[in-house]
């Protein structure tokens, strides 16, 4: 939820009164992922009542925020591999769906992010590999080319780019927002 508060505290000041409504949608992106089934349900059906209200606005930024398993599934991970996938492919279709009406729909797909959730990860990571969590940490942080994690507000830069006028031509797509760890394009 870090990323969550790090996107509307960088937003706030940037967009229009008619740019919230699809922020709405980002905001509620953002929070899938780190829990159940029922979100991503929930993002749908609400995504799908919001979008009828960006219709008739002709307007709209819809961003999710998934995972970078959309495109390099995660081990261990089956069904929120799955899940992910799902959202990412509704997302597409949407995009398709919105974009006569002016309305974008993206996903931003993070890497290693430090919130309370990579901590948990450092932790299991660090008993896993019999080491400790500042020895987990590094060798993680050795995986990306950038070789460190991303603070919430590089996510919540991407977010917000895509839900500014200057992105109403970037439509349907998985940005990841991972210091280039993702192998696939």
């Amino acid at each position: 939820h870090e990323i969550v508060h790090a996107a509307a505290r960088h937003t706030a000041s940037r967009i229009t009164k008619s740019q919230l409504l699809g922020a709405g949608v980002a905001a509620v992106g953002i929070g899938l992922g780190m829990s159940g089934n029922s979100e991503y349900q929930d993002l749908i059906l609400g995504g799908a009542a919001l979008g009828s209200q960006l219709v008739q606005s002709k307007y709209g930024r819809i961003v999710n925020v998934i995972s970078t398993s959309v495109k390099q599934p995660i081990e261990n991970l089956g069904v929120s591999n799955t899940i992910r996938g799902a959202v990412a492919n509704w997302s597409k279709t949407l995009s398709v769906e919105l974009g006569p009406f002016g309305i974008t729909v993206n996903n931003v797909l993070p890497g290693f992010t430090t919130t309370d959730r990579l901590d948990d990860i450092v932790t299991s990571a660090a008993k896993r590999l019999n080491k400790t969590p500042q020895e987990a940490q590094a060798f993680m942080a050795s995986v990306v080319p950038a070789r460190r994690f991303a603070s919430p507000q590089e996510i919540a830069c991407g977010i917000a780019f895509l839900c500014s006028p200057s992105a109403g031509y970037i439509n349907g797509i998985n940005l990841p927002i991972d210091g280039g760890r993702t192998k696939s394009l």
